[in-house]
């Protein structure tokens, strides 16, 4: 389980520097057509918007996956032991059932509803099913992270560190 959890760590961290890449490169393409052609694109909007949610969702997981999300740690910094792995398991608990209910479950039904009623986005003129389906793609990743930490522990926290 942990081999598997790193192997897709590190490929939801290539995707999403991808996405990112893509954004700037279209943010950058749209800045372009507006003010130097003066002939705006009439997509680059609607993708930028696209790809900030994709990236914003698969890197909530990839943040939780590196314990890098925002949190309270008032009360594990207290605790130690098995007292701090109790607590440790009980919010990776409270995490997964989460993204199992809003995240797969919701995520799920948004997605479906949308490839049924056949929803187009306006400019792209893609299903917007389409593009609801990170919704529960993030939610199966961090379930995905969640079950490895109950079962591996949890990994330590990514700290910046400061030389002078």
């Amino acid at each position: 389980m942990k081999a598997f959890a790193q192997i897709i760590e590190k490929i939801l961290g290539a995707v999403v520097g991808l996405l990112m890449a893509l954004m700037v490169l279209d943010v950058t393409w749209q800045v372009l057509t507006r003010f130097v052609l003066k002939e705006p694109s009439s997509y680059t909007e609607e993708l930028a918007r696209f790809l900030l949610v994709w990236i914003g969702l698969l890197g909530a997981a990839y943040a939780y996956r590196k314990k890098a999300h925002l949190g309270l740690d008032i009360l594990s910094q207290k605790l130690e032991g098995a007292a701090k792995r109790k607590l440790d398991i009980f919010i990776s608990i409270v995490c997964m059932v989460f993204a199992l209910v809003i995240m797969i479950y919701g995520g799920a039904k948004l997605m479906l509803l949308t490839l049924e009623l056949d929803q187009m986005s306006a400019a792209l003129q893609v299903k917007v099913g389409y593009l609801y389906s990170v919704i529960p793609l993030s939610g199966v990743l961090i379930v995905l992270f969640s079950l490895d930490r109950i079962i591996n522990g949890d990994p330590e926290p990514e700290t910046l560190e400061f030389y002078e």
